[in-house]
């Protein structure tokens, strides 16, 4: 039986390679304080490329993986004149499902994919990253990528410098970015905006 493929959009810390290969084969990505699982099928991402999302980015909750600090999430609504970031990966839709049930801690999840797609978005978990987002279809493959089900209504929070620092890693190495392109882009977003300054985004560019 031939394998169902879907990509999945990142806009957080898996714009890293790197850190994203560790929910695939297993592992602990740099200045995380968690071990991954891995995938049931540790294949590689059979494509990749970058892949712009036209819905809000924000930084919210305390992470334990990250520093209990803020992690990245999108807003539920689109908005031709949001502007955030993402790396897309083809990966089975098994492997998807495996991607999501790491960053919901484990848990099981009932996914149906299908009403997804008709929907737009489903939550079918009360958790950070439970509610599943259908963003279209690229060269014959459903494109999804999964947030919180809060939208835009939950106090905004700083993420850590090793958060940011692997988001930054994925803006530069897997979208090429210069360095004044990931200043402009992360600065105003809320929970960055007022807690980082111009500075101190370059120092963690160059670290």
């Amino acid at each position: 039986m031939s394998k169902q493929y879907v990509w999945y959009a990142s806009y957080g810390s898996n714009l890293s390679r790197d850190r994203f290969l560790c929910y695939i084969k297993g592992g602990r990505p740099r200045g995380s304080e968690k071990e991954e699982v891995g995938c049931r099928d540790q294949s590689l991402p059979i494509d990749e490329s970058t892949y712009i999302m036209h819905f809000p980015l924000y930084f919210a909750k305390e992470s334990e993986r990250w520093q209990r600090q803020g992690v990245a999430f999108i807003g539920l609504k689109k908005d031709e004149k949001s502007y955030t970031y993402s790396r897309k990966y083809l990966i089975t839709v098994e492997q998807f499902m495996d991607v999501v049930k790491q960053e919901n801690n484990g848990a099981e999840l009932n996914l149906d994919l299908q009403d997804v797609m008709k929907n737009g978005f489903k939550t079918f978990r009360d958790s950070w990253y439970g509610t599943i987002l259908y963003l279209g279809e690229e060269d014959g493959h459903p494109i999804f990528t999964f947030t919180a089900d809060w939208d835009l209504d939950v106090p905004f929070n700083k993420p850590s410098k090793e958060y940011l620092s692997m988001i930054i890693h994925g803006l530069k190495s897997t979208l090429s970015l210069k360095n004044i392109e990931i200043i402009d882009y992360l600065i105003t977003k809320p929970g960055v905006a007022n807690n980082y300054t111009d500075n101190d985004m370059e120092k963690l560019i160059k670290e």
